[in-house]
């Protein structure tokens, strides 16, 4: 009896040992926060815990909290039990002073151990300057609470939304790297971009695109407002030729999602608002970079590059055998103009068979253009004994920073090439890196075949037809592939439920993050692009009256155009309502794909 207790005491702290390191625990907040705007500061942990320790909030006021929550799921996946828990503190903190401030890591127990979570680093910015003519204009507007709100109150002034042309420097050297990036800032609901953007072409740059992948937002204090803003398209430029060289304008459509404002207003109008997409022109201005040409006197082996560089090298083997190959290997290093920096010339001795050099770039973008490596590998293959000399290598550039010309250089090598076993030009034996073949027939000329040709064979007029069926095969196919993909209302109606469900799917993430406002947000814009590319509809003129209208006219029942209707309402209040439970979102999220679903097998062309 006393074992199997013993064995019980040593599987149970085990447990809690096992336990104990799955335990995570993490602090969130903004990254940027208004001063004097409250914002929630959260302490979530997967496990049970007490004794939370906040850290001293300097320049900060606590308004209320911690408020403490608590949800648990269990899953079966393939008949695998999963389950997880979170325990989430919540304050409501208001910033009061401007500037970064660190906020160290909270602790809190678990079980009979301490954990630290991760330390926070937010950015005050000043509240919004508030101009004499608007607050004027808002008391206008707050003394007559019935006036309907005109076009340009409803879409907004051209200062709460606009794009701004970001360009890291205008006066510049001839290859010098530039980063230029058009960059949004607004005021309003922005609910999508449209494909009608016209970006220039950048003449006399050779240009860079940025890959920016999912497009995040950020809060900014410009010209005395907070924005958010977004970085909408990146580029790096590389001015060709000196002199002042323009950029034409850039243009963007942007739709806008506005509240349609009622004459007559009741409490219950802010759950039960409607909304009209509005598209809106946005043109981001051009600019002109000053080109200065570079300075006369170029070195010899200039490499045509400019920037910072750095380079070594290296060699597989000083002594070696005739016919075995030796590698020569230089390596570039540093940034600037990577891509367009000529290949350095060695001089090999007399003797030696000289191949191609391979190239390897291994580069990324930052803020000063291209930076990493290029590695040159040069292979040789000395044929005569003796002993030769490879001669150092120099390789120039242009240098920004001190606006000079600076030479680089490799060592001189020399190589013992002694007479080997084979040499007798019958074989080749690399010792290349690539571990590539390199081999030499045993005689310089095949013998000419002088038998007969069998022109009539089957297998001839096989290899000639098959060849031309084949062609005629895809250009069939291709041929309606094009024609299906031009017609553009087609290709979207085809793919309506394929981007609906892309959208559920993000839906889902962003509730297994307890993100609520997110996950609503995702849900409208699912439906709502669902109608506009199954009923080929741009998503401004969508409303709920011609969404039903355009149901009866595809012969849909009433009891599912209702359905429709309802679903519309309960995503739009959703999204606004005070709170929303796990169990609520996972329903709506079912209930829309259902939806969804049901209209696929009803709704055809």
């Amino acid at each position: 009896m006393k074992r199997k207790i013993n064995i019980l005491t040593l599987l149970f702290s085990l447990a809690l040992f096992c336990q104990a390191e799955d335990v995570v625990f993490r602090a969130s907040a903004p990254q940027q926060v208004i001063m004097g705007t409250p914002f929630q500061l959260v302490y979530t942990v997967n496990q049970r815990a007490k004794d939370l320790r906040a850290p001293e909030l300097d320049n900060f006021d606590v308004l209320a909290g911690p408020y403490t929550s608590q949800s648990s799921s269990t899953q079966f996946i393939n008949g695998k039990r999963t389950s997880s828990f979170t325990l989430t503190y919540t304050y409501t903190v208001m910033a009061n002073k401007e500037g970064t401030f660190t906020l160290p890591p909270a602790s809190i127990t678990v079980g009979h151990e301490s954990y630290n979570s991760n330390g926070l680093k937010i950015t005050v910015l000043p509240p919004d300057e508030q101009p004499a003519e608007q607050a004027s204009s808002s008391a206008a507007s707050s003394s007559q609470p019935n006036s309907p709100a005109t076009t340009s109150q409803a879409t907004g002034s051209k200062d709460d939304l606009f794009i701004r042309t970001v360009i890291s420097k205008t006066n510049v050297y001839e290859q010098e790297c530039i980063t230029l990036s058009y960059k949004l800032y607004t005021l309003v609901d922005v609910a999508q971009f449209t494909n009608n953007t016209k970006i220039p072409e950048f003449t006399g740059f050779v240009k860079q695109e940025k890959d920016l992948g999912n497009i995040q937002t950020n809060l900014e204090h410009y010209n005395g407002r907070n924005y958010q803003t977004a970085v909408l398209y990146e580029t790096q430029l590389y001015p060709q030729h000196s002199g002042d060289i323009r950029i034409d304008p850039a243009s963007f459509e942007a739709i806008v999602r506005v509240r349609n404002r009622a004459q007559v207003r009741s409490i219950f109008d802010d759950f039960f608002d409607t909304y009209t997409n509005v598209s809106r022109q946005l043109t981001a201005p051009g600019a002109t970079i000053h080109v200065k040409t570079l300075p006369a006197g170029r070195p010899a082996g200039y490499s045509a590059g400019v920037g910072q560089f750095s380079m070594s090298s290296s060699i597989s083997a000083t002594e070696l055998q005739t016919n075995e190959a030796v590698t020569l290997k230089i390596n570039i290093s540093g940034s600037g103009n990577m891509k367009m920096l000529k290949t350095p010339e060695v001089e090999w001795p007399e003797g030696f068979e000289v191949y191609d050099p391979k190239v390897t770039n291994n580069t990324k973008n930052s803020a000063q253009g291209m930076s990493g490596t290029k590695t040159i590998e040069y292979l040789a293959i000395p044929r005569a004994s003796g002993t030769y000399t490879i001669p150092p290598v120099q390789y120039s550039y242009f240098d920004i920073q001190s606006g000079k010309y600076k030479s680089l250089t490799t060592p001189e090598y020399t190589l013992v090439i002694r007479k080997g076993a084979n040499d007798d030009n019958s074989a080749v034996v690399s010792t290349y890196v690539n571990k590539e073949d390199i081999r030499q027939l045993g005689s310089d000329i095949r013998h000419i075949y002088t038998g007969p040709l069998e022109i009539n064979s089957w297998q001839m007029w096989l290899s000639y037809l098959l060849p031309l069926i084949l062609t005629v095969i895809i250009a069939i196919v291709m041929r309606k592939r094009i024609r299906e993909n031009a017609d553009i209302r087609k290709v979207r109606y085809r793919k309506a439920q394929k981007e609906a469900a892309k959208r559920l799917k993000k839906a889902r993430q962003l509730m297994n993050e307890n993100n609520t406002t997110a996950f609503y947000e995702e849900i409208e814009r699912a439906i709502w692009n669902y109608f506009s590319d199954r009923l080929s509809l741009p998503t401004s003129e969508l409303s709920k009256d011609n969404i039903t209208q355009l149901l009866l006219e595809h012969n849909l029942n009433a009891e599912l155009i209702e359905q429709v209707k309802q679903t519309l309402s309960d995503a739009e209040f959703a999204r606004y309502a005070p709170t929303s439970s796990d169990h609520a979102m996972n329903d709506m999220l079912e209930h829309v794909s259902d939806l969804i679903d049901q209209l696929e097998k009803v709704i055809r062309k």
